[in-house]
């Protein structure tokens, strides 16, 4: 009798080590999926983050690229873990798990928390950002994102056009006849920016608030969906090595 329970014993601690194993390969490339999501965020798609007053959007993408990074180190830990049946790096893989469990679901509370707020920042901040900034010194990469976002989503001003008549550019002589920057306009020539009519420069409603309130939604959705998607998975991770540390603990003893 104490021949057949040894046998059961070892044989789910086997199939413990197995499934773990294959959870740990996935849970790898997920680690990959969160950090590729991160540097895509910060390398790619990080231009408007300058005409942002908070620093929330930028924190949920270096959370995740931090995540994604322990995550692909704890799934080499988790495979020499379970194939050495070693119950210490068990432990710290556990430990490990638990982190990266806290840090997605921070990342997840956090763009959904600016997601919520996103429309009143905007709305508050991007009309002085924009008329303020634009073509001071020192302020070269809010010029930038200014000229990228008024060509991308084709619109012009915060609210509309006419909130470049409050801009400290347009109003100084260094403007040479602006009324609104080259980028506001359909086609880009070198002093477009003389005329504002609605044949020569996008007027769309709602301005460019609006566009980029939208852009930033869709990314704030994603971060969210990947931290959060990725905590969940990770409980089934934390329960399965339960499972085998206190199989191997049983067989120990």
């Amino acid at each position: 009798m104490g021949e057949f329970n040894e046998k059961k014993t070892t044989c789910g601690t086997v199939c413990l080590k197995y499934l773990l194993f294959t959870y740990n390969c996935c849970f790898w490339l997920a680690g990959l999926a969160v950090m590729a999501v991160g540097i895509w965020t910060l390398a790619l798609k990080s231009d408007y983050i300058s005409l942002l007053a908070s620093g929330t959007y930028l924190a949920t993408a270096y959370i995740l690229v931090v995540a994604g990074t322990v995550v692909m180190v704890t799934g080499v830990l988790g495979c020499c873990a379970t194939f050495k049946e070693r119950r210490n790096l068990l432990r710290l893989y556990f430990i490990l798990l638990l982190i990266i469990f806290l840090l997605e679901i921070i990342a997840g509370i956090l763009a959904y928390a600016y997601y919520q707020q996103l429309n009143t920042e905007l709305k508050e901040n991007l009309k002085d950002t924009m008329t303020k900034r634009y073509h001071q010194p020192g302020h070269e990469a809010v010029t930038s994102a200014v000229d990228q976002l008024q060509q991308e989503f084709h619109c012009c001003g915060s609210n509309n056009s006419q909130d470049w008549r409050d801009s400290e550019w347009i109003r100084s002589q260094e403007a040479g006849g602006h009324v609104v920057p080259d980028s506001c306009c359909k086609t880009v020539v070198a002093l477009c920016g003389q005329r504002d009519h609605a044949s020569n420069i996008y007027k769309v409603e709602g301005g460019c608030i609006t566009k980029l309130e939208t852009f930033i939604q869709e990314h704030l959705r994603v971060i969210g969906a990947v931290g959060i998607g990725i905590a969940c998975v990770q409980v089934f991770g934390m329960i399965f090595t339960c499972c085998l540390y206190r199989s191997l603990k049983l067989e120990h003893y």
